[in-house]
C-alpha cells in the first residue's frame, strides 16, 4: 500500500467524544455531533484521537463510539478510528474493531508515557503493520507522547506496508517540511497550517491536508481545501485566517491549551454555539474564567457568537 491505495485529503478533524456531566458516554450527543460535522461538509472525520479522549475511555465504550459513528456515517465521509494503545496487540485488536465497524483507516501514535526508543518505536509500528486490517495512518504527536519522531525514523515507517499516511503534529516547521519532502511521494502526510504556508505545501509540495482538532468553525475549515482546489487562494486565506486566529487564541505553539485541556477548549466551544461538545471526562476539568470569556470573545469576533 501507498498514498495512491487511499483518497485521504482536506480538513479531517479529530472529533471531541461527547460525555454527560456524571461522565457517561452521551450516545445521542455523538449522533448528533457526527451529523452536524457531516453537514458542514468536512472530507472526514477521526473518532478516538486526542481529542476524543480515548486514553478516558474503556475497551466497551472505544467499541460503542466507533460503532455509533459506523452506523451513520461509513460510506459517506472517511473514516478513522484512533487505535493507539500501549501494546501492538492491543492497538490491533482495536483496528479488527474499527474494520468490522467499516472505518476506512487506523491513526496510531507510539506507545505514550514509556518513551520507547527509535528501534522500539519502528519494531512497535513493524507489528502494528504486519497484522492490520486496515491503512495506517502514523501519528506524531509530541506533547501527548513525549517523542518528537525523526525524519529518518518517520521516513523508515513509512516504507511498512500498511503505512499510507503520517498526522505530523510536530510544532518544528523545519521538521515538518522535511519529512515531507522525504516521504511526501510514498505516503500523505498531514499536518498543513490554514494560511499562506500552508496553501503552498497544498498546492507546490503535495502536502495531503489537516487532521485538525474539533471543526468548531463548522463549514469555514473544510472550505479552506475547497477554495484551493478551485483555484481561489485568497478565498482560502479568508478561511484559514479564522483557523489561525482560533489556534492562536487558545494555544501555545506546542499546541498545548491556554486555559485548560484542549478538550475541554474545544468542547466549550462547541457547547456556546448550542451544539453537542458535553463535559470532559475526570480527571480533565471543564473550563472555568477566564478561559470561557475568552472562548465566547473568539467565537464573537470570528462571527459564530452574536455580541
Amino acid at each position: 500500500m501507498d498514498r495512491d491505495s487511499i483518497d485521504w485529503r482536506g480538513y479531517i478533524p479529530a472529533l471531541t467524544t461527547p460525555f454527560d456531566e456524571a461522565g457517561e458516554l452521551d450516545a445521542a450527543g455523538v449522533k448528533s455531533l457526527h451529523r452536524w460535522v457531516q453537514g458542514n461538509g468536512v472530507h472526514g472525520f477521526i473518532v478516538l484521537g486526542t481529542q476524543g479522549e480515548w486514553f478516558n475511555m474503556t475497551t466497551a465504550e472505544r467499541k460503542t463510539l466507533m460503532r455509533l459513528a459506523a452506523e451513520e456515517m461509513a460510506g459517506k465521509l472517511t473514516l478513522i478510528a484512533g487505535c493507539s494503545d500501549y501494546r501492538a496487540h492491543d492497538v490491533l485488536a482495536n483496528i479488527t474493531e474499527a474494520a468490522n465497524c467499516g472505518f476506512d483507516g487506523a491513526l496510531v501514535t507510539p506507545p505514550p508515557y514509556m518513551k520507547p526508543t527509535e528501534r522500539e518505536i519502528y519494531s512497535f509500528y513493524q507489528e502494528v503493520s504486519a497484522g492490520s486490517a486496515l491503512p495506517i495512518c502514523v501519528y506524531n504527536w509530541p506533547p501527548g507522547t513525549n517523542i518528537d519522531m525523526s525524519q529518518p525514523l518517520l521516513s523508515e515507517l513509512a516504507n511498512l506496508e500498511r503505512v499510507v499516511a503520517i498526522k505530523n503534529s510536530t510544532p518544528d516547521l523545519g521538521h515538518f517540511f522535511n519529512v515531507l519532502s522525504t516521504v511526501g511521494d510514498r505516503v500523505r502526510v498531514f499536518g498543513a497550517p490554514m494560511n499562506e504556508l500552508g496553501i503552498s505545501l497544498v498546492t507546490r509540495h503535495g502536502c495531503a491536508g489537516t487532521m485538525g482538532a474539533g471543526n468548531v468553525l463548522g463549514s469555514d475549515q473544510p472550505d479552506f481545501y475547497n477554495a484551493i482546489w478551485q483555484g481561489d487562494y485568497e478565498k482560502a486565506k479568508e478561511f484559514g485566517e479564522k483557523d489561525a486566529y482560533l489556534m492562536r487564541a487558545w494555544f501555545n505553539p506546542d499546541y498545548t491549551g491556554r486555559f485548560g485541556s484542549a478538550q475541554a477548549i474545544f468542547k466549550e466551544a462547541l457547547n456556546q454555539q448550542g451544539l453537542p461538545g458535553g463535559f470532559p471526562r475526570r480527571p480533565l476539568l471543564p473550563l472555568e474564567d477566564p478561559g470561557k470569556s475568552a472562548i465566547k470573545k473568539t467565537l464573537e469576533q470570528l462571527g459564530k457568537l452574536t455580541p
